[in-house]
């Protein structure tokens, strides 16, 4: 019987599922990052995909020759990812808010500058399974840029990659400023550097990302992340945390195996975000997943308040717990959590949330959170950043 184009990208995604992300049953491999099956297996080097011409329709998955079945409703990967081989941690960023280096232009106006360079790296995305990304500064996602409405931002951008690449910024600015091949500040060439410039408008959520074709493959392999541009007015005082979704196509078949939020698979099942109960929670969130046409933010046990694009101070949508983004749709999320436990959040397109996309946030009471952030490695610094990264010299009590 022939198999279409769609089956097989589903048996490849579940047979994927099945060799690395495995389930309850799978716990007497503890200490094991993969089955072994799957660890005998060599995901392409960052030189083979460099060399491919794009995504082949019909490429083989190298995990094809695993024939389990998909049988596990609550798979997880076993083992954990080592944040310092990465570089980066997904808890850490969730609050890393980067507001540059501040001073005043004569003109009175607020001048931030942020350092920004391109490096290709292999990270890993969820245990034993390796990336070849093409980073900004090292990570994926980029840095969480913050600043308020009308401050002047000026990036300095080098390229220490192998590739020309670029930065585009959503957003009101200059066309030379707007980071695309044709313009001055498109595809910066290996070993160059740009300065972009404008000042920051409107306030919201305002993505970037590699604007240099193929545009799919330079987002997809990891140049993508967010300025968030405050209000002037500010927002209410809200614990805070930064949210990129985000996906892999790990063998380059035009499809991806591992999802997430910040980049490494069920991060957040096994180390849950802490946060109070009764508190604001405020989530910056962004989707740049390539290759699915939609993705979805869902919360267990809670219902919250939508701001399309952050570029409003009322909500645009009421009292939900489901919202869909396109790539390069972004919205702020806030609740306030009523119910001590660990809710679930993930994504409501379940095949993503078995590959990756699912984490819990751990609401305690008041006395209890400095035990939550014990429990996964975070510290007072990691409190103070959540609750003080506000850049609005007149944020609302």
């Amino acid at each position: 019987m022939n198999t279409n184009a769609s089956d097989r990208a589903a048996l490849s995604r579940r047979r994927f599922l099945k060799a690395g992300l495995v389930g309850a049953s799978a716990a007497t491999l503890a200490g094991c990052a993969l089955q072994p099956a799957a660890q005998q297996i060599a995901l392409p080097t960052a030189q083979a995909h460099d060399m491919a011409e794009g995504h082949a329709p019909n490429a083989v998955n190298p995990l094809n020759e695993i024939t389990s079945g998909h049988d596990s409703h609550n798979s997880l990967t076993v083992g954990t990812v080592d944040p310092d081989r990465n570089g980066f941690d997904p808890m850490k960023v969730l609050v890393d808010f980067d507001t540059g280096k501040v001073s005043t232009l004569p003109s009175g106006q607020t001048l931030r500058e942020y350092s920004m360079y391109a490096e290709d790296k292999e990270i890993e995305i969820a245990p034993g399974v390796f990336f070849p990304a093409w980073t900004y500064n090292g990570r994926v996602p980029g840095p969480t840029l913050r600043c308020t409405e009308g401050d002047r931002i000026r990036v300095e951008f080098v390229n220490g990659s192998a590739h020309p690449h670029s930065i585009h910024f959503h957003g009101i600015h200059p066309v030379d400023m707007d980071g695309v091949t044709g313009e001055q500040s498109g595809d910066v060439q290996p070993g160059q550097k740009f300065v972009y410039e404008f000042d920051a408008e409107p306030y919201g959520i305002l993505p970037y990302h590699c604007h240099v074709a193929p545009i799919k493959r330079h987002i997809h392999k990891g140049l993508y992340g967010m300025l968030v541009v405050d209000p002037k007015e500010g927002r209410p005082p809200a614990r805070e945390f930064a949210m990129v979704m985000n996906a892999f196509d790990t063998n380059f078949d035009g499809g991806n195996e591992v999802y997430a939020v910040n980049t490494v698979a069920f991060e957040h099942v096994r180390r849950p975000i802490p946060v109070k109960q009764g508190e604001l929670v405020r989530i910056y969130l962004a989707n740049f997943v390539e290759f699915d046409l939609i993705n979805t933010f869902h919360l267990h046990a809670n219902i919250f308040n939508y701001y399309d694009h952050g570029t409003t101070l009322e909500p645009s949508l009421w009292r939900v717990d489901n919202i869909i983004q396109a790539q390069g749709s972004r919205g702020i999320v806030e609740f306030r959590p009523r119910h001590v436990g660990k809710p679930m959040f993930h994504a409501h397109v379940s095949e993503f949330t078995e590959l990756g996309w699912m984490g819990h946030f751990n609401v305690v009471k008041p006395e209890d959170f400095q035990a939550a952030m014990r429990d996964v490695g975070m510290n007072d610094a990691w409190d103070f950043a959540s609750l003080n990264s506000n850049t609005s010299v007149r944020a609302t009590a």
